[in-house]
């Protein structure tokens, strides 16, 4: 796994706090480059933003030039990962962004048109050849837009199996419901008064922080998203690739000039909630669906009906009115740079001798983990 990844850390101890999938893929990373690691988690078991997303390796929607190369060197690493650690079920089903109207029609000729279109895998599909693709679509679309190097993972199984490769190695120590209290030149100090030494501290703490932790990003150029999604009882039938609406095209910058451009404002309720049709298929059979993204606000711990049940429709719309209920609802946050550079696709910073954070990936967290871990040893 990664033979041509990162350098030797060979006799190194490396401390990594933070279980989600920013935290595990470092000490992943870390492992497979020499290095003895200490794995600190606030909670028993990781529940943020790493739990609460699609499971999507989604390199569609993403940036031409940085971003973009991230996105497909996290795709193939992904794939290395899954062929070596059991359970993380990493699926190459691409995906299909589903096409309602003219307009939507003519973001996708102008994203067909440009250089990068063949190496994102799209393919502008008929109706006809979308069914042959899918055919648990049963809904009505004018066309779709296929990417062929979309792939997903199952999120909530995934952190779960990694860290029990992990430990097979013995090199690898996990020491859950620790939480960061300290900072010190090569030292991460937990609640406990334990000081966790180590030739390099990763910080990956995600964005729901609190006391030390959230003091140390307090200034920083970061802003918390916050998202609602829901999951259903079984659909009955399998949807072979991830499904998207034509409204992902609002918010992904790889055709968000274009759409803003060429397609009418949202309604109110869409538009306040910044919404979007995203639908990923878990092997129990439940649709994960979602999402939206507004800021995050201290105390607002309540999820609106509204939004998902607009979502809901839409999905009924394009999937198929025989749609399963709802069988639970969530949110969660992430953190995303604020005004970041063209080649700033998420936050890095020093914060002592021997001490970095990672973080600020936003939504594409999930996807860009492993390439991001990957720079971080290199």
């Amino acid at each position: 796994m990664f033979d041509d990844a990162a350098q030797d850390l060979q006799g190194q101890r490396v401390v990594i706090v933070g279980g989600g999938i920013f935290g595990t893929m470092h000490a992943l990373f870390a492992l497979q480059c020499g290095a003895d690691v200490v794995h600190l988690e606030r909670d028993q078991t990781p529940n943020g933003a790493s739990v609460r997303n699609f499971g999507l390796v989604w390199v569609s929607g993403r940036a031409a030039g940085r971003e973009l190369e991230l996105a497909l060197r996290a795709r193939n690493l992904w794939e290395e990962v899954a062929t070596a650690v059991p359970g993380v079920s990493f699926r190459a089903n691409g995906s299909l962004t589903l096409v309602a109207n003219e307009p939507e029609l003519a973001v996708v000729a102008r994203a067909m048109n440009r250089p990068d279109a063949q190496i994102r895998g799209f393919e502008l599909l008929q109706p006809e050849e979308v069914r042959r693709r899918n055919p648990g679509l049963e809904g009505e679309f004018l066309a779709g837009l296929l990417c062929e190097r979309d792939a997903a993972v199952e999120s909530r199984a995934a952190l779960g199996a990694l860290r029990l490769w992990m430990e097979g190695t013995r090199r690898y120590e996990y020491l859950p419901a620790r939480e960061l209290v300290g900072l010190k030149d090569h030292v991460a100090i937990d609640h406990r008064g334990t000081h966790h030494g180590g030739d390099r501290v990763v910080l990956c703490l995600g964005a729901t922080l609190t006391g030390f932790a959230a003091e140390l990003f307090e200034s920083e150029p970061l802003r918390k998203v916050r998202l609602l999604m829901a999951e259903t009882e079984p659909l009955g039938r399998e949807l072979t690739t991830s499904v998207a609406n034509g409204d992902s095209f609002r918010y992904y910058p790889a055709f968000q000039s274009d759409a803003l451009e060429l397609l009418a404002p949202q309604d109110p309720l869409a538009s306040q909630y910044a919404m979007q049709l995203l639908c990923q298929q878990r092997l129990h059979g439940g649709l994960t669906i979602g999402d939206t993204h507004e800021p995050d606000q201290a105390g607002h711990f309540d999820t609106a009906d509204a939004p998902i049940d607009r979502i809901v429709d839409v999905a009924r719309s394009l999937i198929g009115w025989t749609f399963p209920r709802i069988e639970r609802r969530w949110s969660g946050v992430y953190h995303q740079l604020v005004d970041p550079g063209p080649h700033d696709v998420y936050y890095r910073k020093n914060i002592a001798a021997g001490v970095i954070a990672v973080t600020g990936a936003g939504g594409r967290g999930m996807t860009l983990a492993p390439a991001i871990a990957e720079e971080s040893f290199q």
